[in-house]
């Protein structure tokens, strides 16, 4: 089982207002997999966690939308003074290392290079990396696909060179 499993149990016992079964859920998510995913975050279907979910952090009240991929340690944190919390839309890819923080919405089709800090909403189809996150290309010109990529093309990067 990973992560979203449990965190789906946790949303089912949630939303039938069962009292104290979820925060054992939410603690068996914590001593499994040293991650906190809370019962009134929203994960859309599809989604899923790379490496099974280990070390993610979602602020209560994160919305995930349908076909998500969250890397590994992925958080979203909130951004004070605004109490609202980081979105994300539809068919998402998310790296490793990412944290979103935030009042910030991230459209569909977009990609988030790991080891990004996302603090700006991000437009539909946008590629960003960086710490503060930049645009640095478009979806659309891609000639592959990033969740099934069958273009896997042979032999090694080039060195690198000044």
């Amino acid at each position: 089982m990973d992560i979203i499993s449990f965190y789906r149990v946790e949303r089912w016992l949630f939303e039938r207002h069962i009292p104290v079964l979820p925060k054992i859920v939410q603690l068996l998510i914590f001593l499994i997999f040293n991650s906190k995913i809370t019962a009134d975050s929203k994960i859309g279907k599809g989604s899923y966690c790379v490496c099974k979910g280990i070390s993610t952090v979602l602020i209560p009240g994160t919305e995930i939308g349908e076909n998500c991929v969250l890397g590994l340690r992925f958080s979203t944190v909130r951004q004070f003074p605004y109490k609202e919390v980081p979105c994300l839309k539809n068919n998402v890819w998310v790296g490793p290392n990412v944290i979103i923080a935030g009042p910030v919405v991230i459209e569909d089709d977009v990609v988030i290079a790991g080891n990004s800090f996302v603090n700006r909403s991000v437009p539909k189809g946008a590629i960003v990396a960086g710490c503060p996150a930049k645009i640095i290309g478009w979806r659309k010109n891609l000639d592959y696909a990033i969740e099934t990529n069958p273009k896997y093309k042979d032999g090694r990067m080039p060195f690198l060179t000044k």
